[in-house]
């Protein structure tokens, strides 16, 4: 039988029209808090993590921790796992990431006017007109975001992207489940030899894919009757090197019959590709007011392999660790506004898991006293010395794992 994804701009009735295809087709729902959680059993990584990749924010750490890629690439090999039985149902966002050449998918969109979504939305939440329309506005952007990311197309609606598009405001939810429920009994969406290998492909691409950014690496992954073919879209000085090493790693794979990779449209610009080492420091923020120093620390530092982001104010860095929750944080003692002190102390407040260090070049004994007592991991005078500073921040980071370590052994 076919797979029947449904995408849909919420408050379009998919609830009511997804029960009554299943009442019709005796399909297994597969929505994508299901397909998260598997991604997060078979990744380690959080729930909370990955389901931001559905988002149109993306972390500012996100080039140094690559958990947007690492996110997809467990939510492709998660959704394939589970659609391998065949009934399946796939709800919202992960559909949308089955290849369109797995031919036996039938591909459905539930859309109707804003107009029509926002009242649907007042009235099923019980909230104003008002508020209503933000929360609509925002699941269009995350919708218009992650279909463009996909295939490069700013229409979540484009009809070119599914085989159905169903305009819920002028149909009933009985003829709606009908309309779905008949086209995928049709002989055209059935299994076929080719269509199962297709969809056998696509399961071997993600593992691969998945492999290959779990040890750094970030570089497209196709396959066809277990061929892999890897696209590297960032220049390289050691090309030969790296495809020996992505080879390493993608042969081993059950299921893989050749590997060979290939330099993509983007190869020759000036990004260069970097293998991600996720054991050093990542999500390092830096605070200060003196912008040219916090920059050429930020750049100093990741030359050293750690990634950091930037921020010149207290008030902008208690609103980024609010959004991005950074693991490890500089900051200056002395800045106008919300200083180094009200950092550190909301910090411990609300995420006693950062480590916070203390930088200055005007503080005295009761001012470390007094930040050692509020629970900073380090207290150091400037000028900084930037080896002191690495060995600081990789001690900082080696505790962070350690207490991660003990929590899931817990």
């Amino acid at each position: 039988m076919p797979i029947i994804t449904i995408f849909s701009g919420g408050f379009c009735q998919e609830n009511p029209i997804i029960q009554e295809v299943i009442a019709r087709t005796g399909y297994r729902r597969i929505d994508d808090d299901e397909i998260v959680a598997e991604a997060s059993r078979r990744s380690t990584m959080a729930q909370s993590k990955i389901k931001r990749a559905y988002s149109s924010k993306t972390s500012v750490f996100n080039k140094f921790t690559l958990e947007k890629e690492r996110s997809l690439s467990y939510l492709r090999l998660a959704v394939a796992e589970l659609i391998t039985t065949g009934n399946a149902l796939i709800t919202c966002f992960s559909g949308q990431l089955i290849p369109a050449h797995i031919s036996h998918v039938l591909r459905v969109c539930l859309i109707a006017p804003k107009k029509y979504r926002t009242a649907a939305a007042a009235e099923q939440l019980g909230i104003s007109e008002k508020d209503a329309d933000r929360l609509v506005q925002r699941r269009e952007e995350d919708c218009a975001f992650w279909i463009d990311s996909l295939f490069s197309n700013g229409d979540p609606w484009d009809p070119i992207l599914y085989d159905i598009v169903i305009p819920v405001d002028k149909m009933s939810l009985q003829d709606a489940a009908t309309l779905i429920a008949d086209n995928a009994a049709k002989d055209i969406l059935q299994q076929t030899a080719d269509s199962k290998q297709a969809l056998e492909d696509f399961r071997l691409a993600a593992e691969t894919e998945a492999a290959l950014v779990q040890q750094g690496h970030a570089v497209q992954v196709s396959a066809k009757n277990g061929a892999i073919t890897l696209t590297i879209n960032k220049h390289v000085l050691r090309l030969n090197r790296l495809q020996e090493e992505l080879k390493s790693i993608a042969e081993p794979i059950g299921g893989v019959k050749s590997v060979a990779t290939k330099t993509g449209r983007d190869f020759h610009k000036t990004d260069i590709y970097r293998k991600h080492d996720f054991e050093m420091p990542s999500k390092v923020l830096l605070v200060d007011d003196e912008r040219e120093f916090v920059q050429t620390l930020s750049e100093r530092l990741m030359m050293r392999d750690m990634g950091s982001a930037v921020a010149y104010d207290g008030e902008s860095a208690l609103r980024l660790i609010k959004e991005d929750e950074p693991e490890v944080i500089i900051v200056d003692l002395k800045m106008p506004g919300i200083d180094g002190f009200d950092v550190l102390r909301k910090v411990k407040e609300t995420h006693p898991e950062i480590e916070v260090i203390i930088v200055t070049g005007h503080g005295h004994e009761e001012d470390r006293q007094l930040c050692m007592d509020l629970g900073a991991f380090a207290y150091l005078q400037k000028p900084l010395d930037i080896n002191v500073l690495s060995e600081t921040i990789q001690q900082a980071n080696e505790k962070i794992r350690q207490r991660k370590d003990e929590k899931e052994n817990s």
